[in-house]
């Protein structure tokens, strides 16, 4: 039996008022699977993203979560908070700021939305922040402050937040592009593992190594159209599409060593 999608996206457009950003998108993510959004600044991946969560309202078309849409109980018929509450429940975001609270510790940081959202016990909320900073490998930071972070630790102190949580469903809008060159590799390392779990994502990313090694597919957007989506060979090596040609090669211009 084929399995549904994770999410369905049907002829979505958003406006920000004369100015279109999404222009009748369609895109099907495929569960246990990543799929990476990648194209020039102002191409609309993140714009795209935040409307998955419903951050952003769309005007018209469908975002199907698990066969629910969200946002919207019917077509202009916007859902209410608590039932987009209860979704959103089921979807992790990670932000390209880390946005932890600068007086609670890291493992405080995790723990805090499993309190007051999940309704956890604190310790046992303590316990699933500290399994949860072990995934990511900050076993030995639980007791630090993010002042006493490195970038690319608070960035895996937010991944682990969004984990720690147990969505069915993960979405990351340029992890890395607030972090150090150096530090890159440690937050990239951290969301190979989740795919490697089988984690249904989906990256907004300038690191086209990570699309090519790591993504199932890869969607490129230009001028908040949906250009083309395929295999990351087909997008990141053979492309077929001008827009993609040239969006590449000034890509590697700009990382040649």
């Amino acid at each position: 039996m084929v399995q549904a999608s994770a999410v369905e996206i049907r002829k979505v457009n958003k406006f920000y008022g004369p100015f279109q950003a999404l222009k009748d998108i369609d895109l099907s993510i495929p569960p246990g699977k990543v799929t990476c959004l990648i194209g020039p600044s102002g191409s609309g991946k993140s714009t795209l993203l935040r409307c998955i969560n419903f951050l952003e309202p769309y005007e018209s078309g469908k975002i199907l979560i698990d066969g629910q849409m969200i946002g919207y109980d019917a077509p202009g018929k916007p859902m209410s908070g608590r039932r987009l509450r209860d979704m959103r429940r089921s979807i992790g975001m990670v932000f390209q700021q880390f946005n932890l609270w600068p007086h609670m510790t890291a493992q405080q940081n995790v723990a805090e939305g499993l309190i007051r959202v999940r309704g956890l016990r604190k310790p046992d909320a303590e316990e699933r922040a500290a399994e949860a900073l072990r995934k990511v490998g900050m076993a030995d930071k639980m007791g630090n402050h993010p002042a006493r972070l490195s970038g690319g630790q608070q960035q895996r102190v937010a991944i682990a937040r969004a984990i720690a949580m147990e969505p069915r469903l993960m979405l990351f809008d340029e992890p890395t592009s607030a972090l150090d060159p150096e530090l890159v590799g440690e937050v990239l390392g951290v969301m190979k593992t989740l795919a490697s779990e089988g984690m249904t994502m989906v990256v907004v990313t300038h690191e086209m190594g990570f699309a090519a090694h790591v993504a199932d597919q890869v969607a490129f957007l230009e001028g908040g159209e949906l250009v083309a989506v395929d295999t990351p060979s087909t997008i990141l090596h053979h492309p077929r599409d001008a827009r993609i040609r040239a969006f590449l090669r000034t890509y590697h211009e700009r990382n040649a060593f």
